[in-house]
């Protein structure tokens, strides 16, 4: 679906390359995180379940993996402040009613997240992260449980991370996950892939955010952040509700979204100044 630059409001130049940067970074671990993954359903002996601190750990494990970390990590830098760019300045149109406002919201949480995850890959690299599964849900779950009300406040956490599984619903039936890209660089071949992973991914993306959501609102109701899971817990639950193949065909689907994001690296357009 092609759009007109006029569509587009002006960005700086850096943001452009802050924006591509963190969209190849947050597609990069996608494809780690799906590809050990699903190689763990099908018996794959280098496999596991894993997510992003996992995919972190494996970057850091590969020769100059400090290194790629730190790029990543930087990248997350980047993807984290275009997501605040995107809120504040509306750099995606979407308004100031009601749902534009939800949607800005969304993308000012996702550059708290993304922010979130540069840290802990930075913390990795000075050698002092952490590494239980869910950390990061963990980590958040218990600095609001330490706030008056607490676990209403957590409860709010998984609501919004159920929303934002529905959201990815949304966005495949609706198409709006093809707008905003000049696919008319791309050939018919690659525009099809294009829309085969982006539907693919976000579905498992659905799937994984309603199973981590589930045990967020567990972890409100329980006032325990032990009992919040992240990527590498939701697969586990998968496993055991639904069997390996079911954990396998999600995983696919998580690195499918990873090059769906990488896609966005490149074709996303841009009006800078």
């Amino acid at each position: 679906m092609d759009i007109t630059s006029q569509a587009i409001p002006k960005t700086k130049k850096w943001v452009e390359r802050f924006a591509r940067f963190g969209y190849a970074a947050k597609g990069a671990i996608y494809v780690i995180v799906g590809v050990l993954s699903a190689m763990a359903a099908f018996g794959g002996s280098e496999g596991q379940t894993t997510g992003r601190s996992g995919a972190f750990k494996e970057i850091a494990q590969q020769p100059f993996g400090q290194i790629l970390l730190g790029i990543v990590a930087i990248g997350f830098i980047g993807y984290a402040v275009w997501r605040f760019i995107q809120a504040i300045q509306d750099a995606e149109n979407k308004g100031d009613d009601a749902s534009g406002i939800a949607v800005r919201i969304g993308y000012a949480l996702s550059g708290m997240l993304y922010g979130y995850f540069a840290y802990y890959a930075f913390q990795m690299i000075s050698g002092s992260g952490g590494s239980s599964s869910g950390g990061g849900n963990k980590f958040i779950v218990g600095k609001l449980l330490e706030q008056p009300f607490g676990q209403f406040l957590v409860g709010i956490f998984a609501a919004l991370i159920i929303a934002k599984g529905i959201y990815q619903i949304h966005k495949v039936t609706s198409g709006s996950y093809i707008k905003g890209i000049k696919d008319s660089q791309m050939n018919d071949k690659l525009q099809t892939t294009y829309r085969k992973l982006g539907q693919f991914g976000l579905i498992a993306r659905a799937v994984v955010f309603g199973v981590i959501g589930f045990f967020l609102a567990k972890a409100a109701f329980a006032a325990s952040a032990s009992k919040a899971k992240g990527t590498e817990g939701a697969f586990d639950f998968l496993v055991a509700e639904g069997g390996p193949i079911v954990m396998g065909i999600v995983a696919i689907g998580l690195a499918s979204y990873g090059v769906f994001e990488f896609f966005k690296a490149k074709y996303k357009p841009f009006r800078t100044d």
